[in-house]
């Protein structure tokens, strides 16, 4: 273990929230992050500075739900907002458990959740080519009425039904970088940047405008250590280890890589793109922007893996 003081940023898995097979009742995520909230205040009790980004998926998706079910009855809101009301949730319920969790171990309760924004570019070749799915499952004709209707590209992802595709565009600069980098200096645990952030581009002028779309939250969780100057960038995930030929009987779990192995597994294709390759790439990221160490590792073992016995390292 090390004694040196480090700035981690710590990204969440969904399972970190909301477990296989739950409703998503907020008694449910009220206690998954409870005990979530104990493995990160364990990374604190080491003194460490700690900022916590995490998932939004099923949040936003109950949210795009709503806004279907009450369209008339009230305005329904564009997703880049309903992003927005997902992280004032989240930040809300992450950081009173995080409180509690300090309180309970005599430590400093300064915890300060921040509504994200994560700047895209606007011609980022996936507003060409939406990949995916969010909001509620449509019959055929339903659905191709209102993507007619509302400019939606609409799939169809289950026989004779299809789903909305937005964007998922690179994360390029979290906006409220400054700010969180005060407070992390003034010593207040931060949540930041929950599901990628809230998607906007920035004009020539410099004002920003809301889009449309939902970045990868890990690649975003990579910026923000970047754009923070964090020097470890951890990962928490279902799965104890990053692994070759994932689900075969020649699997093989790595407790560690460098930043060339870790290229070179993912170009020979070792980590899908719907699973570990966002994560992979994001540490990739990461490390190439001059982050000191990177590590994917489960929930469970958040202490143990910043110490180097468990999960998979990765340095350069």
């Amino acid at each position: 273990m090390t004694s040196e003081t480090e700035t981690i940023v710590l990204a969440l898995g969904g399972n970190a929230i909301l477990q296989p097979g739950q409703k998503g009742t907020a008694a449910e995520q009220r206690q998954n992050i409870a005990e979530t909230a104990e493995a990160i205040v364990e990374l604190i009790k080491m003194g460490h500075r700690v900022i916590v980004t995490h998932g939004n998926g099923p949040q936003v998706g109950n949210i795009l739900l709503q806004n279907e079910a009450g369209a008339d009855q009230v305005p329904a809101m564009p997703l880049d907002v309903c992003g927005a009301e997902s992280q004032g949730q989240l930040g809300y319920m992450v950081g009173q458990a995080l409180r509690n969790e300090l309180r309970a171990n005599g430590l400093p309760t300064s915890v300060a959740a921040v509504v994200t924004q994560t700047v895209v570019a606007a011609g980022d070749p996936a507003f060409a080519s939406p990949t995916k799915p969010v909001g509620p499952f449509y019959p055929v004709d339903r659905g191709t009425t209102l993507g007619a209707e509302r400019g939606w590209v609409m799939k169809e992802v289950r026989p004779g039904q299809v789903r909305r595709l937005v964007p998922s565009p690179d994360p390029v600069r979290i906006v409220e970088r400054d700010e969180i980098r005060t407070l992390i200096a003034g010593g207040t645990i931060v949540i930041a940047s929950g599901g990628g952030g809230i998607p906007v581009v920035e004009h020539p002028d410099g004002t920003l405008r809301g889009v449309e779309a939902v970045i990868d939250k890990d690649l975003a969780g990579q910026r923000l250590a970047a754009d923070v100057g964090a020097s470890v960038f951890i990962i928490l995930t279902d799965i104890d280890r990053v692994t070759l030929a994932y689900g075969t009987p020649e699997q093989v779990p790595l407790e560690r890589m460098t930043l060339s192995e870790a290229r070179d597994y993912l170009e020979q294709g070792h980590f899908p793109p719907g699973s570990m390759g966002p994560k992979v790439l994001a540490v990739i990221r990461f490390l190439e922007a001059g982050g000191k160490r990177a590590v994917i590792a489960a929930m469970k073992d958040a202490a143990r893996a910043l110490a180097g016995n468990a999960g998979t390292t990765v340095t350069t």
